[in-house]
């Protein structure tokens, strides 16, 4: 089995929203790691700068939470791939010509699943219910 994520899962993870719960359950049954692209190393730490920034969290708090996700990263938990970047937008290129007429998908949620499907994913973790019909679409497991 091989896990990919959109940031959706990674926030609620690493940061705090009314996903959380459920994902510290999925992660804490799982044993295998989860497979990140750059696109989701940059949106995640985006957005829990923005958290901070916004002050949707206790400032300072970011920091904490981005010590977490490199945590993570260091100790194999998160595993984050080197991918060709130029492959991964040809294949969100083919998604969007082929879903986003009928299903209404945005450029980021493709980008997630095209690195998803690039990277050899099994499995799609969002809490996103759009992308996760996308991620779907495209044959991969999308558990949540």
């Amino acid at each position: 089995m091989v896990i990919a994520a959109d940031t959706s899962f990674l926030f609620a993870l690493y940061g705090n929203d009314c996903h959380s719960t459920t994902a510290a359950a999925w992660i804490s049954e799982s044993t295998d790691p989860i497979q990140i692209s750059v696109f989701n190393d940059f949106e995640l730490r985006n957005a829990l700068r923005f958290s901070d920034y916004s002050k949707r969290v206790n400032p300072g708090t970011s920091a904490s939470q981005l010590a977490l996700f490199e945590n993570a990263i260091g100790e194999g938990r998160l595993v984050l791939c080197k991918s060709n970047l130029a492959e991964i937008l040809s294949e969100a290129s083919r998604l969007s010509l082929a879903h986003t007429l009928t299903g209404g998908h945005r450029g980021f949620d493709i980008l997630h699943v095209a690195a998803a499907k690039i990277l050899g994913a099994t499995h799609f973790l969002t809490f996103d219910a759009n992308q996760k019909k996308l991620a779907e679409s495209e044959s991969l497991i999308a558990p949540l």
